[in-house]
């Protein structure tokens, strides 16, 4: 998700989307950890979304 698309979200759609990506990280992981994923690059796309959500809601807190 790029942060241009983060930014038009709502506070309430980002924690929304926050607690799906974080869900769909320990998936992931979970799966990675039994059998190895085809595409393990896919671990740090979903990490980094997550901390794009998380920012964008600390912003948004400070404000």
């Amino acid at each position: 998700m790029k942060q241009s698309e983060i930014k038009e979200l709502s506070t309430a759609e980002l924690q929304e989307r926050l607690s799906d990506t974080k869900k769909a990280y320990s998936d992931l992981k979970m799966t990675h950890a039994i059998s190895p994923l085809e595409n393990p690059i896919q671990l740090r796309i979903v990490r980094r979304s997550v901390a794009r959500l998380a920012t964008e809601l600390t912003k948004r807190d400070d404000q």
